[in-house]
Protein backbone atom coordinates (compact mmCIF):
# COMPACT_ATOMS: atom_id res chain seq x y z
CA UNK A 1 0.00 0.00 0.00
CA UNK A 2 1.15 3.66 -0.72
CA UNK A 3 0.30 6.48 2.19
CA UNK A 4 -1.34 9.27 0.58
CA UNK A 5 -3.04 11.38 2.95
CA UNK A 6 -2.19 11.90 6.67
CA UNK A 7 -4.35 14.47 9.07
CA UNK A 8 -3.50 15.28 12.25
CA UNK A 9 -5.26 17.36 14.73
CA UNK A 10 -5.17 18.41 17.99
CA UNK A 11 -1.60 17.28 18.87
CA UNK A 12 0.97 18.77 20.54
CA UNK A 13 1.75 22.31 18.50
CA UNK A 14 -0.39 20.77 15.49
CA UNK A 15 -3.75 22.13 15.54
CA UNK A 16 -5.05 20.88 12.01
CA UNK A 17 -2.73 19.28 9.79
CA UNK A 18 -3.66 17.35 6.13
CA UNK A 19 -0.42 16.41 4.61
CA UNK A 20 -0.90 14.58 0.96
CA UNK A 21 2.04 12.96 0.62
CA UNK A 22 4.48 11.37 -2.69
CA UNK A 23 6.70 8.90 -3.22
CA UNK A 24 9.67 10.63 -1.12
CA UNK A 25 8.85 13.37 1.10
CA UNK A 26 11.43 15.77 2.86
CA UNK A 27 9.53 17.68 5.78
CA UNK A 28 12.19 20.84 6.43
CA UNK A 29 11.93 23.40 9.09
CA UNK A 30 13.89 24.79 12.20
CA UNK A 31 14.39 23.57 15.12
CA UNK A 32 11.30 23.60 17.57
CA UNK A 33 8.58 23.86 14.18
CA UNK A 34 6.67 20.65 14.84
CA UNK A 35 8.89 18.59 12.53
CA UNK A 36 9.24 15.93 14.95
CA UNK A 37 6.01 16.05 16.28
CA UNK A 38 4.61 15.04 12.90
CA UNK A 39 7.05 11.94 13.02
CA UNK A 40 5.76 10.95 16.59
CA UNK A 41 2.03 10.97 15.13
CA UNK A 42 3.08 8.55 12.38
CA UNK A 43 4.54 6.35 14.66
CA UNK A 44 1.87 6.88 17.12
CA UNK A 45 -0.41 6.25 14.83
CA UNK A 46 1.34 2.66 13.56
CA UNK A 47 1.82 1.55 17.01
CA UNK A 48 -2.02 1.01 17.35
CA UNK A 49 -0.87 -2.35 15.01
CA UNK A 50 1.11 -3.57 17.77
CA UNK A 51 -1.29 -2.76 20.72
CA UNK A 52 1.53 -0.08 22.01
CA UNK A 53 -0.22 3.23 21.48
CA UNK A 54 -0.90 3.29 25.22
CA UNK A 55 2.35 2.88 26.32
CA UNK A 56 3.70 5.37 23.59
CA UNK A 57 1.54 7.99 24.35
CA UNK A 58 2.59 7.39 28.29
CA UNK A 59 6.14 7.20 27.33
CA UNK A 60 5.76 10.54 25.74
CA UNK A 61 4.22 11.91 29.04
CA UNK A 62 0.81 11.01 28.86
CA UNK A 63 -2.33 12.02 27.38
CA UNK A 64 -2.43 15.21 29.10
CA UNK A 65 1.16 16.54 27.25
CA UNK A 66 -0.28 15.14 23.61
CA UNK A 67 -3.19 17.08 23.49
CA UNK A 68 -3.14 20.85 21.79
CA UNK A 69 -2.70 23.41 24.65
CA UNK A 70 -2.51 26.79 22.22
CA UNK A 71 -5.98 29.36 22.06
CA UNK A 72 -8.82 28.04 21.64
CA UNK A 73 -7.65 24.78 23.09
CA UNK A 74 -9.91 21.45 22.14
CA UNK A 75 -10.70 18.78 24.16
CA UNK A 76 -12.62 16.67 21.94
CA UNK A 77 -9.10 14.66 21.57
CA UNK A 78 -6.18 13.47 19.37
CA UNK A 79 -7.39 12.69 15.86
CA UNK A 80 -5.43 10.75 13.44
CA UNK A 81 -6.30 9.58 10.15
CA UNK A 82 -4.51 8.00 7.26
CA UNK A 83 -5.44 7.08 3.51
CA UNK A 84 -3.94 4.11 2.05
CA UNK A 85 -4.90 2.92 -1.77
CA UNK A 86 -8.33 2.02 -1.26
CA UNK A 87 -9.00 2.08 2.84
CA UNK A 88 -8.91 5.33 4.95
CA UNK A 89 -8.53 4.62 8.64
CA UNK A 90 -9.40 7.14 11.23
CA UNK A 91 -8.95 7.42 14.56
CA UNK A 92 -9.60 9.55 17.72
CA UNK A 93 -8.55 9.21 21.58
CA UNK A 94 -8.77 11.22 24.82
CA UNK A 95 -8.37 11.08 29.05
CA UNK A 96 -9.56 8.04 29.73
CA UNK A 97 -12.94 8.98 31.31
CA UNK A 98 -13.54 8.84 35.45
CA UNK A 99 -16.73 5.82 34.25
CA UNK A 100 -13.49 3.80 33.07
CA UNK A 101 -11.21 4.40 36.00
CA UNK A 102 -10.04 7.77 34.97
CA UNK A 103 -10.61 11.30 36.45
CA UNK A 104 -8.58 14.11 38.13
CA UNK A 105 -8.06 11.83 41.55
CA UNK A 106 -6.90 8.30 39.69
CA UNK A 107 -3.54 7.45 39.04
CA UNK A 108 -4.88 6.53 35.33
CA UNK A 109 -5.48 9.89 34.82
CA UNK A 110 -2.93 10.12 32.17
CA UNK A 111 -4.18 7.08 30.50
CA UNK A 112 -6.12 6.97 27.07
CA UNK A 113 -9.49 6.04 26.21
CA UNK A 114 -10.31 5.66 21.95
CA UNK A 115 -13.29 7.54 21.09
CA UNK A 116 -14.04 6.80 17.69
CA UNK A 117 -11.98 4.09 15.19
CA UNK A 118 -13.38 3.84 12.09
CA UNK A 119 -12.26 2.31 8.64
CA UNK A 120 -13.14 3.15 5.16
CA UNK A 121 -13.44 0.77 2.14
CA UNK A 122 -12.59 3.53 -0.98
CA UNK A 123 -13.63 3.22 -4.83
CA UNK A 124 -13.42 6.14 -6.85
CA UNK A 125 -15.25 8.88 -4.73
CA UNK A 126 -17.53 6.64 -2.93
CA UNK A 127 -16.71 4.97 0.50
CA UNK A 128 -17.98 2.32 2.31
CA UNK A 129 -17.79 1.93 6.21
CA UNK A 130 -16.45 -0.83 7.11
CA UNK A 131 -15.65 -1.00 10.66
CA UNK A 132 -16.86 1.52 13.35
CA UNK A 133 -15.93 1.66 16.56
CA UNK A 134 -17.63 4.07 19.44
CA UNK A 135 -16.17 3.84 22.87
CA UNK A 136 -17.24 -0.04 23.54
CA UNK A 137 -19.53 -0.05 20.81
CA UNK A 138 -17.82 -2.09 17.71
CA UNK A 139 -19.69 -3.06 14.42
CA UNK A 140 -17.65 -4.70 11.94
CA UNK A 141 -18.67 -5.63 7.86
CA UNK A 142 -16.95 -9.27 7.20
CA UNK A 143 -15.94 -10.89 4.22
CA UNK A 144 -19.63 -11.37 2.99
CA UNK A 145 -20.52 -7.86 3.43
CA UNK A 146 -23.03 -8.78 6.39
CA UNK A 147 -22.72 -6.06 9.74
CA UNK A 148 -21.92 -7.75 12.65
CA UNK A 149 -21.31 -6.91 16.31
CA UNK A 150 -17.95 -7.50 17.50
CA UNK A 151 -17.88 -9.39 20.53
CA UNK A 152 -14.71 -10.06 22.12
CA UNK A 153 -13.38 -7.67 24.64
CA UNK A 154 -11.42 -4.31 23.48
CA UNK A 155 -9.26 -2.84 26.03
CA UNK A 156 -10.65 0.82 26.18
CA UNK A 157 -6.94 2.55 25.48
CA UNK A 158 -6.20 -0.11 22.47
CA UNK A 159 -6.64 -0.09 18.64
CA UNK A 160 -9.35 -3.18 17.44
CA UNK A 161 -6.68 -3.61 15.38
CA UNK A 162 -3.99 -4.94 17.70
CA UNK A 163 -6.56 -8.28 18.97
CA UNK A 164 -8.13 -8.54 15.73
CA UNK A 165 -8.76 -12.27 15.15
CA UNK A 166 -10.16 -14.51 12.03
CA UNK A 167 -8.33 -12.28 9.19
CA UNK A 168 -9.85 -14.61 6.34
CA UNK A 169 -13.44 -13.04 7.83
CA UNK A 170 -12.09 -9.32 8.12
CA UNK A 171 -9.59 -9.12 5.55
CA UNK A 172 -9.60 -5.52 5.32
CA UNK A 173 -8.63 -5.19 8.79
CA UNK A 174 -6.03 -7.77 8.77
CA UNK A 175 -4.53 -6.19 5.73
CA UNK A 176 -4.24 -2.61 7.38
CA UNK A 177 -2.77 -4.43 10.54
CA UNK A 178 0.12 -5.93 8.27
CA UNK A 179 0.70 -2.89 6.76
CA UNK A 180 1.33 -0.54 9.86
CA UNK A 181 3.55 -3.47 11.10
CA UNK A 182 5.33 -2.83 8.40
CA UNK A 183 6.67 0.53 8.40
CA UNK A 184 9.93 1.19 10.01
CA UNK A 185 11.30 3.84 11.87
CA UNK A 186 14.16 5.30 12.83
CA UNK A 187 14.56 7.93 15.42
CA UNK A 188 18.24 8.26 16.96
CA UNK A 189 21.41 6.16 16.33
CA UNK A 190 23.43 6.40 19.68
CA UNK A 191 27.01 7.12 18.25
CA UNK A 192 28.56 7.36 22.08
CA UNK A 193 31.80 5.94 23.27
CA UNK A 194 29.52 3.15 25.24
CA UNK A 195 26.94 2.92 22.39
CA UNK A 196 25.94 -0.58 21.02
CA UNK A 197 26.72 -0.42 17.96
CA UNK A 198 30.12 -0.14 18.66
CA UNK A 199 30.60 -3.14 20.16
CA UNK A 200 30.43 -6.68 18.23
CA UNK A 201 27.15 -8.19 17.37
CA UNK A 202 25.72 -11.73 17.33
CA UNK A 203 25.95 -13.52 14.28
CA UNK A 204 22.27 -13.49 13.07
CA UNK A 205 20.38 -12.54 9.96
CA UNK A 206 18.97 -9.79 9.80
CA UNK A 207 16.69 -8.48 7.06
CA UNK A 208 15.31 -5.53 8.80
CA UNK A 209 17.64 -3.53 11.23
CA UNK A 210 16.31 -2.70 14.43
CA UNK A 211 14.78 1.08 15.32
CA UNK A 212 17.97 1.90 17.44
CA UNK A 213 20.72 0.43 14.77
CA UNK A 214 21.96 -2.00 17.60
CA UNK A 215 22.07 -4.69 15.10
CA UNK A 216 23.59 -2.49 12.19
CA UNK A 217 26.47 -4.78 11.89
CA UNK A 218 24.09 -8.28 11.08
CA UNK A 219 21.95 -6.14 9.04
CA UNK A 220 24.79 -5.20 7.08
CA UNK A 221 26.39 -8.99 6.70
CA UNK A 222 22.86 -10.15 5.58
CA UNK A 223 23.15 -7.34 2.69
CA UNK A 224 26.85 -7.69 1.17
CA UNK A 225 26.04 -12.03 1.42
CA UNK A 226 22.07 -11.80 0.07
CA UNK A 227 21.21 -8.74 -0.47
CA UNK A 228 22.43 -5.57 -3.31
CA UNK A 229 26.31 -5.43 -1.91
CA UNK A 230 27.30 -3.91 -5.28
CA UNK A 231 24.60 -1.00 -4.45
CA UNK A 232 26.06 -0.79 -1.14
CA UNK A 233 29.47 -0.62 -0.82
CA UNK A 234 29.10 1.92 -4.41
CA UNK A 235 27.05 4.30 -2.32
CA UNK A 236 29.73 4.04 0.68
CA UNK A 237 32.24 4.90 -1.84
CA UNK A 238 30.19 7.68 -2.90
CA UNK A 239 29.92 9.24 0.29
CA UNK A 240 33.35 8.08 1.23
CA UNK A 241 35.92 7.84 -1.61
CA UNK A 242 38.44 5.35 -1.54
CA UNK A 243 36.74 3.20 1.73
CA UNK A 244 36.72 -0.58 1.71
CA UNK A 245 34.48 -2.37 4.06
CA UNK A 246 34.39 -6.16 5.41
CA UNK A 247 32.61 -7.77 8.40
CA UNK A 248 34.41 -10.48 9.61
CA UNK A 249 33.98 -12.84 13.00
CA UNK A 250 35.65 -12.34 16.25
CA UNK A 251 35.53 -14.54 19.28
CA UNK A 252 32.52 -11.97 20.60
CA UNK A 253 30.71 -11.80 17.30
CA UNK A 254 30.36 -10.26 13.90
CA UNK A 255 32.22 -6.42 13.32
CA UNK A 256 32.36 -3.99 10.51
CA UNK A 257 36.19 -3.54 9.33
CA UNK A 258 37.13 -0.44 7.21
CA UNK A 259 39.61 0.98 5.50
CA UNK A 260 40.34 4.31 4.31
CA UNK A 261 42.11 5.96 0.99
CA UNK A 262 45.78 6.80 2.50
CA UNK A 263 45.89 4.67 5.47
CA UNK A 264 47.68 1.20 5.89
CA UNK A 265 45.71 -0.73 8.50
CA UNK A 266 41.38 -0.87 8.90
CA UNK A 267 39.11 0.52 11.77
CA UNK A 268 36.84 -1.19 14.01
CA UNK A 269 33.48 0.85 14.72
CA UNK A 270 34.75 1.64 18.10
CA UNK A 271 37.32 3.42 16.28
CA UNK A 272 34.75 5.20 13.62
CA UNK A 273 33.76 8.90 13.94
CA UNK A 274 30.02 9.24 14.86
CA UNK A 275 29.21 10.55 11.47
CA UNK A 276 31.05 7.97 9.55
CA UNK A 277 28.90 5.55 12.40
CA UNK A 278 25.99 7.37 11.49
CA UNK A 279 26.38 6.61 7.61
CA UNK A 280 26.87 3.24 8.02
CA UNK A 281 23.41 2.91 9.68
CA UNK A 282 21.44 4.75 7.15
CA UNK A 283 23.17 2.81 4.81
CA UNK A 284 21.83 -0.76 6.45
CA UNK A 285 18.72 0.94 6.79
CA UNK A 286 17.87 1.92 3.10
CA UNK A 287 19.33 -1.06 1.60
CA UNK A 288 17.41 -3.70 3.65
CA UNK A 289 16.54 -6.70 2.08
CA UNK A 290 12.95 -6.93 3.23
CA UNK A 291 12.03 -3.28 2.75
CA UNK A 292 9.32 -1.52 4.40
CA UNK A 293 6.45 -0.17 2.08
CA UNK A 294 6.74 2.94 4.62
CA UNK A 295 10.24 4.21 5.87
CA UNK A 296 10.44 7.27 8.08
CA UNK A 297 13.82 8.56 9.27
CA UNK A 298 13.62 11.49 11.69
CA UNK A 299 16.57 14.04 10.58
CA UNK A 300 19.12 11.55 9.02
CA UNK A 301 21.73 14.34 8.63
CA UNK A 302 22.67 13.87 12.27
CA UNK A 303 26.54 13.94 12.99
CA UNK A 304 27.02 14.13 9.33
CA UNK A 305 29.38 16.73 7.77
CA UNK A 306 27.64 19.03 5.27
CA UNK A 307 29.74 17.30 2.03
CA UNK A 308 27.68 14.28 2.95
CA UNK A 309 24.31 16.38 2.07
CA UNK A 310 24.22 15.42 -1.61
CA UNK A 311 25.56 11.43 -1.17
CA UNK A 312 22.70 11.32 1.37
CA UNK A 313 20.30 13.01 -1.19
CA UNK A 314 21.07 10.28 -3.94
CA UNK A 315 20.76 7.15 -1.44
CA UNK A 316 17.15 8.56 -0.31
CA UNK A 317 16.10 9.30 -3.55
CA UNK A 318 17.23 5.64 -5.08
CA UNK A 319 15.36 4.05 -1.58
CA UNK A 320 12.69 5.64 -2.98
CA UNK A 321 12.07 3.30 -5.70
CA UNK A 322 11.85 0.71 -2.91
CA UNK A 323 10.34 2.20 -0.12
CA UNK A 324 7.79 5.00 0.17
CA UNK A 325 10.12 8.00 2.50
CA UNK A 326 8.93 9.97 4.83
CA UNK A 327 12.42 12.55 6.36
CA UNK A 328 12.83 15.07 8.76
CA UNK A 329 15.05 17.05 8.21
CA UNK A 330 16.70 20.76 9.48
CA UNK A 331 19.24 20.99 6.74
CA UNK A 332 17.94 23.19 3.91
CA UNK A 333 20.93 21.86 2.06
CA UNK A 334 20.12 18.33 1.99
CA UNK A 335 16.68 19.09 1.37
CA UNK A 336 17.84 21.30 -1.72
CA UNK A 337 19.87 18.24 -2.96
CA UNK A 338 16.71 16.14 -2.47
CA UNK A 339 14.47 18.37 -4.64
CA UNK A 340 17.31 18.61 -7.29
CA UNK A 341 17.66 14.82 -7.82
CA UNK A 342 13.83 14.14 -7.73
CA UNK A 343 11.80 17.11 -8.63
CA UNK A 344 10.10 16.53 -4.96
CA UNK A 345 9.33 19.27 -3.53
CA UNK A 346 9.41 19.80 0.34
CA UNK A 347 7.13 20.35 3.21
CA UNK A 348 7.96 23.37 4.70
CA UNK A 349 7.08 24.09 8.42
CA UNK A 350 6.93 27.10 10.39
CA UNK A 351 5.89 28.04 13.95
CA UNK A 352 3.52 30.67 14.22
CA UNK A 353 2.22 31.20 17.99
CA UNK A 354 2.88 28.09 19.06
CA UNK A 355 1.04 26.27 16.18
CA UNK A 356 3.32 24.44 13.55
CA UNK A 357 1.84 25.62 9.98
CA UNK A 358 2.77 24.74 6.59
CA UNK A 359 4.70 27.47 4.26
CA UNK A 360 2.78 29.03 2.08
CA UNK A 361 -0.53 26.34 2.65
CA UNK A 362 -3.26 26.64 5.36
CA UNK A 363 -2.71 24.33 7.74
CA UNK A 364 -6.12 24.19 8.77
CA UNK A 365 -7.76 23.05 5.50
CA UNK A 366 -9.85 19.78 5.54
CA UNK A 367 -9.78 16.82 3.74
CA UNK A 368 -12.53 16.90 0.81
CA UNK A 369 -15.73 15.35 1.37
CA UNK A 370 -16.79 11.77 0.26
CA UNK A 371 -19.73 11.55 -1.29
CA UNK A 372 -21.74 8.95 1.14
CA UNK A 373 -22.33 5.78 0.20
CA UNK A 374 -25.34 4.08 0.96
CA UNK A 375 -23.54 1.59 3.62
CA UNK A 376 -22.05 4.49 5.20
CA UNK A 377 -24.79 5.64 8.06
Amino acid sequence: MSLAEFLISNYRSVKNAWLKLDRLNIIVGPNGSGKSNLYRAIYLLASTASGRLARNVAEEGGISSLLWSGARADKNGVELSVKLDNLQYDLSFAALSSSLGGGKDSVFRNDLEILKEEIYLLSGSARTRILRRNRAQIQLTDSKGVKVDYTMRVPANESILFGIREPHRFPQLSALRQEFLSWRFYHHFRTDRDSPLRKSQLSIMTPRMAHDGSDFVSAIATILQWGDSNGFLASLDDAFPGTGLEVTESPSGLQVNMTFAGLHRSFATHELSDGTLQYLCLLAALYSIDPPSLLVINEPETSLHPDLSEPLARLLVDASHRSQIWITTHSRELADCIVELSGYSPIELEKEEGETKLVGVSMGRLRESFPAHADDD
